[in-house]
């Protein structure tokens, strides 16, 4: 499906993102539409709380469920690290970023309106088949899904069987539901994951499966 009219397509700042655990800013907040190109994701721009601008996913190791968060890992875009801020200090735990957890590089696109790219035979095929239409100097899906697993990998390494708390962006974590569920990175117009919702996955050297998609409850007890 093609992006609704009048947005813009938002990829990754030119300007510094924040660092790990730097405290959470107060830049503008963007409201989400789906379905969007991922890093993504198109959207305008509103006013709004930083809690709407990014989309958490919590990921348990294996045997995990019921454990305190052990690390909590954002995205290196502000919009994610101002969410993941208080879910870090709520936590008692310091903010790390995780280059694996950024959104699909939309490269010359980032910033373009809607309209400017109608017509253009790449952006259609991007909305037909972003797993394999690149971006003018960007990144397909395919190429952002394997970035991220083995990212996620790495965290499994590093971690064990510890429950992190991860805030990345929509299709990102579209791309770790999918692989969990056999979709492939082709698979990412079959659900949806809502702003400022979790998602958990149980990731052991078995594979991974998800344990539940798109709460909101979280809001008042996990977070």
């Amino acid at each position: 499906p093609l992006p609704p009219p009048g947005g813009r397509v938002r990829g990754r700042p030119r300007s510094k993102p924040l660092q790990s655990g730097s405290p959470c800013g107060a830049s503008k907040a963007r409201r989400d539409q789906a379905p969007t190109p991922f890093a993504t994701r198109a959207a305008g721009v509103a006013g709004g709380s930083p809690a709407r601008t990014a989309t958490g996913a919590a990921v348990s190791g294996a045997g995990s469920s019921g454990e305190a968060q052990t690390a909590v890992y954002a995205s290196p875009l502000e919009r994610a690290q101002e969410t993941a801020a208080p879910v870090a200090v709520r936590a008692g735990l310091p903010l790390a970023t995780l280059a694996a957890l950024d959104e699909i590089d939309v490269g010359a696109w980032s910033g373009r309106d809607f309209d400017a790219l109608h017509g253009d035979p790449d952006w259609s095929g991007w909305n037909r088949a972003r797993h394999v239409t690149r971006p003018p100097g960007g990144e397909t899906a395919l190429e952002a899904q394997v970035r991220l697993l083995r990212g996620l990998e790495e965290l499994r390494d590093r971690h064990g069987e510890a429950r992190l708390a991860l805030v990345s962006h929509a299709d990102v974590i579209k791309l770790a539901i999918a692989h969990a569920l056999g979709l492939g990175a082709d698979g990412l117009q079959r659900f949806e994951i809502g702003p400022a919702s979790v998602s958990v996955l149980v990731i052991g050297a078995w594979g991974a499966k998800v344990e539940s998609l798109n709460e909101r409850a979280f809001l008042g007890t996990h977070a």
